[in-house]
């Protein structure tokens, strides 16, 4: 810009310099309009301009090129910036799915709570299972062989962890883990259904979340039969289902905490504490669904139930006839 400034100015000079001398001859109407000093002269006063002018576009210019510069930089930074927050909300988001329930987490996620709202939610059918491994409690010893007890410790969170896999497999989507207690794995199904009448589901498919649930112990005896061949042990399940109403809810608000409550729950729970190892066993009212549904059942007698007085229960074959496609389920 400077050269193009400079030529101009050397082509004006030149080829109108007679001009320019001219108008610098030339009177003035009145003796006030005179120009003093330098000012007389066209071709220096017209240099002068030129060159202000150049450097007024050139401030402007670099004004301008600033601005565009920061503007730049802002944008990038604000870009950079969403992001991040959009890679932090990913990671709370699964981190938080981790510990809570999709739907539960949706919950948290929202904007319209806080910290001292109850999250809670009743339902009227939920499959609840407690699979423990009642053989590790022998099998855990604190010695130097086994590091005092770490590989012990080891071995069980392989088999958790290959429990936690299963939940992965699309067909096992409606189960739940909600939690682990010792060598305990208690987990539900049903839980990601809305309540409410509005939401019930078709009449012959509002029982389908308990053959989940039983499919889900089945996958369990075979993983744990996969790792006894690989670390050569003898572990069997002693596994307990029942269904029924629960209430659902999180407690605690820093580290939040997902469990269900109920009658169903505890007696779930004696299915297992009273069980056989290497068998499911049911209560009466889920054996009756589970048939209807194509599962074999075997009634093992009445047993008492600490809590619960005598109850009827039954052993869920693992070789099952399954006949969902008639799909008759008792009312």
């Amino acid at each position: 810009m400077l050269v193009a400034v400079v030529i101009y100015n050397i082509i004006i000079l030149q080829t109108h310099s007679s001009l320019l001398d001219g108008f610098s001859k030339a009177p003035y109407p009145t003796d006030n309009l005179d120009r003093p000093g330098v000012l007389k002269d066209l071709k220096t006063m017209g240099s002068v301009s030129l060159f202000i002018f150049f450097v007024t576009l050139l401030v402007l210019a670099r004004q301008n090129e600033y601005y565009c510069r920061l503007d730049f930089l802002w944008r990038d930074k604000f870009k950079r910036e969403c992001e991040e927050i959009e890679t932090m909300e990913n990671l709370n988001r699964v981190l938080l799915e981790n510990v809570l329930p999709a739907h539960v987490a949706e919950h948290f996620l929202g904007r319209n709570w806080k910290n001292e709202d109850l999250y809670h939610q009743s339902y009227e059918s939920v499959c609840v299972m407690f699979a423990s491994i009642p053989d590790f409690k022998e099998f855990y010893t604190e010695s130097d062989v086994n590091k005092e007890g770490l590989e012990c410790l080891r071995l069980l969170n392989e088999i958790i962890a290959d429990f936690d896999e299963l939940l992965s497999k699309p067909k096992f989507s409606g189960v739940e883990k909600i939690k682990t207690i010792g060598s305990t794995y208690m987990a539900a199904t049903g839980l990601n259904v809305t309540p409410g009448p509005e939401c019930a589901q078709e009449h012959d498919r509002q029982y389908m979340h308990i053959g989940t649930m039983v499919e889900f112990a089945f996958a369990l005896v075979g993983k744990l039969d996969v790792i006894n061949k690989h670390s050569f042990n003898d572990f069997r399940l002693r596994i307990g289902i029942n269904h029924g109403p629960v209430i659902a809810g999180v407690i605690g608000a820093q580290k939040p905490q997902y469990d269900i409550w109920g009658n169903s729950v505890n007696v779930a729970s004696r299915m297992e504490t009273t069980g056989v190892l290497g068998k499911i066993q049911v209560t009466e009212e889920t054996s009756r669904i589970l048939s209807a549904l194509g599962y074999m059942c075997s009634c093992r007698g009445i047993i008492n139930v600490k809590g619960k007085g005598d109850l009827k229960t039954y052993f869920v074959h693992t070789e099952m006839s399954r006949s969902l496609s008639q799909g008759t389920v008792m009312p």
